[in-house]
């Protein structure tokens, strides 16, 4: 008894990982350890002399960190999910260590020898294009990494690296603790005109849990958009959207200087390894391969789109007239949702909240399992009884149809004032072909959606519906690999194709036989109305060009912001990214807008989508067209799920990710696809 009291959980990796068993005070401990033993395996590796083979150059190096990687990748996701001062106290203590370790790799003299000693042998010239891919891969990710600094260029390095690591995570803590901060009471119901009953019903429920009578509004993604999108009261959506927009810009959780640190270190780094800029350096081994390249792919769909984005906001504008009279002035920055959803359901008698009792969550999941059962051949079952860190959520098993268990996942689907907004895929372990047999995947994804109330189970809106299956996308692209080397398997792809499996999974939310797998009432069982579906369709691409706008606008700023900013000719970074967005805004921005301060894709990790934003639009391209050939040979069809199985998921970063898609389509991608599926094509 007292042996298992104290053992340490994050010491072994386990395909069951015993979350009720970890706690804050494990974390130090278990990752100084497996540092410790990942920084011996590399010494020794780096110190190693003799005969140099694939086994005892490569294979080490593969796996020496992976108990490290996954101890921290497990106490990372805890924080983020189920954080805790204490938590999040420990995970911040090691971060600076493990990231001075990880930037200390490349920049190892030894280790970068004993690469170029085994690069030369004749078995590495005659390896299979898996491994030969592998060794290239490490080889360029050295010297890009500063393998060929001198030592103080090295030092210098390694110090961007762990301040980068730092801020980055602070930056992240910002966002979480001022959106939890932030509650809007309202006590008087009749300011509540509009809001549907499951939003009333959901911040009535906020409200009494905190012990509170009346309403309560926060920051979070069902109550911020609900509100913003329904509520009659614009002074009140005109406070939301204030506080929403200028989150983490004030007192103790004030983000504003952090980005100028972020940006001058990455620019910084990228100067010192050689590259012009951050972008550059970021995207040499994705598919754009230059910021430019990504910059001019953004300017040609902003070009295609533009027409159709003004014509839009004065049909807006318009409407709103005819609701209030000529001299209605055009929408403000928080009407445009509110009157948006209100011309929707003028033009397509359709309100998305008349969706919502169709969509109730479990059905939702078990409708999706079922499309991925057609088309990839698997099993997605549910196993009771999992410890997980919250109970809400949920545990599943992957089985191919011979019975093989191909990995595990956790599904974690509402909003807590302990778990970071937004929705995401996390790989917790990475298996794959192991010998003769094969070590299953780990993996979880999160969302922040409608929870359930006392009167009605979780229903979502159709977005909400996109989401999870966007998600599950990720978690095929994970659980799927098939790849032996561990550094090459699952989602560690180019990030500009990362999102190929994820949005490729939208599609089946938009295609009736699909739907008819889940979509039911959640009280009658009454499958989605034909008259319902319909409308749902001709509204798909109401104000698509809005929405492409809104993420070519937050492209647009992650480039420039790695590519052309200057702190010293352009002012603080905040009012410079107001002023790029303003042209992909649909309504004048006010002075304090700072969206960036919250903008977490680009600041919460030292890379994460830092000059990397345009890749959902490129990978759109790819997922629109790639869905083309489901679509000519029926949504369900085996054949070609096998084929995007075998040619996309299972394939990991083990091929040229260009390749991967040729092999699926047999061709280039055709940008047209993403502008057809839009309504955004004609001239």
């Amino acid at each position: 008894m007292d042996q298992h009291q104290n053992r340490n959980p994050l010491l072994e990796m386990e395909f069951a990982i015993p979350f009720d068993q970890i706690h804050a005070a494990h974390v130090e401990p278990a990752v100084r350890q497996l540092l410790a033993g990942a920084r011996a395996a590399i010494g020794a590796l780096a110190a190693s002399t003799g005969p140099r083979t694939y086994a005892n150059t490569m294979q080490v190096l593969d796996r020496a960190t992976e108990n490290l990687e996954y101890a921290m990748q497990t106490a990372r996701h805890l924080e983020s999910v189920a954080t805790t001062p204490e938590l999040r106290a420990a995970v911040n203590a090691v971060q600076p260590e493990v990231s001075a370790f990880y930037s200390g790799i490349p920049l190892n003299p030894g280790l970068y020898r004993v690469l170029r000693e085994f690069a030369a042998t004749g078995e590495a010239q005659s390896l299979d294009p898996v491994r030969r891919r592998f060794l290239d891969k490490t080889l360029e990710n050295f010297r890009r990494h500063g393998a060929e600094l001198d030592q103080d260029g090295k030092k210098r390095l390694e110090e961007i690296d762990v301040e980068l690591s730092r801020i980055t995570t602070k930056f992240a803590e910002n966002v979480l603790d001022a959106t939890n901060r932030y509650e809007l009471l309202i006590d008087d119901e009749r300011r509540l005109a509009g809001l549907p009953a499951s939003a009333l019903d959901a911040a009535r429920e906020s409200a009494a849990s905190k012990g509170l009578d009346g309403w309560r509004f926060t920051l979070q993604g069902p109550s911020y958009l609900a509100a913003m999108t329904y509520l009659d009261d614009a002074s009140i959506r005109q406070t939301l959207y204030h506080e929403y927009s200028t989150r983490a810009t004030s007192g103790e959780f004030d983000n504003r200087a952090l980005i100028g640190k972020i940006l001058a270190l990455r620019k910084e780094k990228a100067r010192l390894l050689g590259f012009e800029n951050f972008a550059d350096l970021v995207l040499e081994d994705r598919m754009a391969h230059t910021g430019r390249e990504a910059f001019e792919f953004l300017r040609g769909l902003k070009q295609k789109t533009e027409r159709h984005f003004h014509t839009e906001n004065e049909e807006l504008h318009r409407f709103r007239q005819t609701l209030e009279g000529a001299s209605a002035a055009p929408p403000a920055a928080w009407d445009i949702a509110y009157y948006a959803e209100k011309q929707r359901a003028a033009l397509y008698d359709f309100d998305e909240e008349s969706l919502r009792p169709y969509f109730p969550l479990d059905r939702v999941v078990s409708g999706m399992f079922e499309i991925a059962r057609r088309l990839y051949g698997i099993t997605v079952s549910h196993r009771p009884g999992v410890p997980a860190w919250d109970p809400a959520v949920r545990y599943y098993h992957i089985h191919n149809e011979a019975g093989m268990l191909l990995g595990g996942f956790y599904a974690d689907w509402y909003p807590r004032e302990n778990k970071r907004g937004g929705a995401w895929m996390d790989a917790l372990l990475t298996g794959g072909p192991d010998g003769a047999g094969f070590l299953p995947h780990a993996g979880v994804i999160c969302g922040n959606l409608t929870p359930p109330t006392a009167a009605r189970p979780a229903l979502l809106t159709h977005r909400e519906v996109e989401t999870v299956f966007h998600e599950f996308g990720h978690l095929l692209h994970h659980c799927l690999s098939n790849v032996e080397v561990h550094s090459l398997a699952g989602t560690n792809v180019a990030w500009d194709f990362v999102e190929l499996p994820s949005q490729i999974m939208e599609n089946w939310c938009w295609e009736r036989p699909a739907l008819d797998l889940f979509a039911a009432h959640w009280e009658t069982g009454e499958p989605l109305p034909e008259e319902l579906f319909l409308k749902m369709k001709r509204a798909r691409t109401f104000r698509a060009a809005n929405a492409q706008m809104r993420q070519l606008g937050f492209g647009f700023i992650d480039l420039a912001l790695h590519i052309e900013y200057s702190a010293a000719g352009d002012g603080d970074a905040i009012s410079y990214s107001r002023r790029l967005l303003e042209q992909f805004s649909p309504a004048p921005l006010p002075a304090d807008h700072a969206m960036i301060a919250g903008f977490t894709h680009l600041f919460a990790s030292p890379v994460a989508y830092g000059a990397g934003y345009y890749s959902y639009k490129w990978a759109e391209v790819l997922d629109a067209d790639a869905f083309t050939r489901f679509r000519q040979t029926g949504i369900f069809s085996r054949e070609v799920g096998s084929a995007f199985r075998e040619s996309i998921l299972s394939k990991g970063n083990s091929a040229d990710p260009a390749s991967l898609y040729r092999k699926f389509m047999g061709r280039d991608p055709n940008p047209d696809a993403l502008l057809e599926r839009q309504g955004l094509l004609s001239a």
